[in-house]
């Protein structure tokens, strides 16, 4: 038995599970925990807000695979907390949040008047993976092993454990025998498929006339990059993505159809007679894996691989169901493919691929013509387009707003896998300032960059003082509109549609609040110790983006664009027509 408080046992465990990083506002009601962190090398990374906290432990997690942690105290910052929690999960990030809460002896329930208290695990856990509460010091290893291991199964989301303030700082007799590697609480091997499954699914692939791949965010948790491309060119099979998959196939790649490609992809989507699903719920944002976007399911035979089994024939019927870690799986199918090749007709595949390719590359040469407009103010385009011009190839790029957040995506071509953030499955707006934190602490070799627009901004541009304090060298491109561009447009699509296919866009008098005023973001940054810049002229942005990459510091470059083309986004009507009801399974 040793003396310690209830922080040491949480930041040994911590440290044994790996973690060197957690992101929270400093607090006296877990100050053991903090005390204990520092005595054992874990930096604290400190935002102006808990929420930012928690979209900084998803975006960690996300790229660098390990977990992402969080802290908020108990009652004011568990609720600040509250949207990062509901986003992280949704994302499926891997993040643990620990929060404190006051003395058991007034709470679980509330006596009736506790200060700052309320139901934080009842409030939590129906937003979250696991949520749960530690009532004594001697639990305290129990349930962090417990909330280690809800982290680790299955699909990722946030984990939430609950200590009281008093256990948490005042030192008593632990039991060192709980604090144990994590070898000895949780797998730490990856789940295999069985061979026969692997053989099965080989042959299917190999028989079929045209299978494709739909890959989701489940290849980026596994890392399975390089054997998804392997797999892929044997197959010579197509890969299509979910939103929140984009780039796990590079999209220069002549196998790679890119998700902003609708149309392309719901025609390979009918055209295939085979799916392999590797890592996706094919949900809403994958348009169910319905008609009319994907083939009925009677003419479509489908394969789906998840480390959940939850989500095996979720939403979409499955002829095979195999629950494996996807790198696994993949290495393990490109060793029996390889012995296949022969029996594998890959001459009217490669007809069929290149005939469909054809619409691909046809709309890419379409959109790309928007960017012969050199006018001042620019079109949203030019931004990432110059982006892609400018920052590394394995630069990361965060995409955050409602409009702007769709000029980025469809403009943006990822070149090195897990390099894209968003919030692609919940939509948050200000999330991206958070993500973009996040990925500066998470690979601080790699350049950041997150295209944001105005009003998104406006939520937390506060952190920018943070991105400075901790020598984060984000640098922020702000598409300023000075209005809520995607709402502005369902506004006036729904109370004036023909005045607004004349007019392509209608005055503040004639939308509700839609508008927004004038703000200097440049001057604002300048005033936290960041690099600001503004520029309006397309070609005067790649000079203001090397400028801010010079200073080696945090920046915002205030981009202003044309308002009335900035409404008119590519793809909007698909976006849409996803929210409509499936014809058919």
């Amino acid at each position: 038995m040793a003396v310690m408080t209830g922080g040491q046992v949480i930041a040994k465990t911590l440290k044994a599970e790996g973690v060197s990083k957690v992101f929270g506002i400093p607090d006296g009601t877990y100050m053991g925990l903090l005390t204990a962190m520092i005595e054992l090398g874990i930096e604290l990374i400190t935002p102006r807000h808990e929420t930012t906290a928690a979209h900084m432990a998803g975006a960690y997690a996300r790229l660098t695979g390990k977990l992402g942690v969080c802290l908020a105290s108990n009652g004011p910052g568990v609720a600040n907390v509250l949207p990062g929690v509901a986003v992280e999960n949704s994302e499926g990030n891997r993040v643990l949040l620990i929060t404190s809460y006051r003395r058991p002896q007034i709470s679980y329930p509330d006596r009736g008047g506790a200060y700052q208290y309320f139901n934080q695990v009842g409030v939590i856990k129906p937003m979250a993976k696991w949520s749960g509460a530690v009532k004594s010091f001697d639990r305290i290893p129990e349930m962090m092993r417990r909330a280690m291991r809800k982290s680790w199964q299955g699909r990722p989301g946030v984990v939430h454990l609950d200590v009281p303030e008093n256990l948490m700082n005042v030192k008593d007799k632990a039991n060192e025998a709980g604090l144990v590697p994590p070898s000895r609480y949780r797998s730490m091997e990856p789940l295999h498929p069985s061979p026969g499954q692997v053989e099965a699914a080989a042959i299917m692939l190999a028989r079929a006339e045209l299978p494709i791949i739909h890959a989701g965010s489940g290849i980026i948790h596994s890392a399975a990059y390089d054997e998804l491309a392997r797999v892929a060119e044997l197959l010579h099979a197509p890969v299509t993505t979910s939103w929140s998959g984009r780039g796990n196939l590079v999209e220069t790649h002549e196998l790679s159809w890119p998700m902003v490609h609708v149309k392309a992809c719901h025609k390979l989507h009918n055209a295939a007679d085979l799916v392999l699903c590797l890592g996706s719920r094919m949900g809403e944002t994958d348009w169910w894996g319905m008609a009319p976007a994907w083939r009925l399911a009677s003419e479509q035979k489908m394969i789906q691989v998840d480390i959940d089994p939850e989500n095996l024939g979720l939403n979409k019927p499955v002829d095979l169901a195999i629950m494996a870690d996807l790198k696994v799986f993949l290495g393990d199918l490109s060793t029996v493919l390889t012995e296949m090749t022969d029996s594998i007709h890959l001459s009217a595949r490669k007809e069929a691929v290149a005939k469909l390719a054809r619409d691909r590359d046809k709309d890419r040469a379409r959109l790309d013509k928007k960017l012969n407009n050199d006018k001042t103010p620019m079109i949203t385009a030019h931004i990432p387009y110059t982006c892609d011009r400018v920052f590394d190839d394995d630069a990361v790029v965060v995409f955050d707003g409602g409009n702007t957040a769709v000029w980025g995506n469809f403009y943006h071509r990822i070149r090195t896998p897990n390099t894209e953030l968003a919030t692609h499955h919940f939509g948050h707006l200000g999330a991206g300032i958070g993500q973009a934190l996040g990925a500066a602490a998470a690979r601080p070799e790699k350049q950041v960059y997150c295209i944001i627009g105005d009003g998104a901004f406006g939520f937390h541009p506060q952190e920018i003082e943070t991105a400075v304090r901790h020598d984060l060298p984000v640098i922020f491109l702000v598409a300023c509109d000075r209005q809520w561009g995607m709402v502005k447009m369902t506004q006036q699509i729904t109370l004036k549609p023909i005045k607004t296919m004349m007019r392509k866009s209608l005055g503040p008098d004639e939308t509700i609040n839609a508008d927004l005023g004038e703000v200097r973001w440049d001057k604002v940054a300048q005033a936290m110790g960041a690099h600001g810049d503004r520029v309006s002229a397309p070609d005067e942005l790649e000079a203001a983006i090397k400028r801010a990459l010079e200073t080696g510091k945090c920046s915002v470059i205030q981009v202003d664009v044309d308002p009335v083309k900035h409404l008119w986004a590519p793809g909007l009507m698909h976006f849409k027509n996803m929210h409509k009801e499936p014809r058919g399974k």
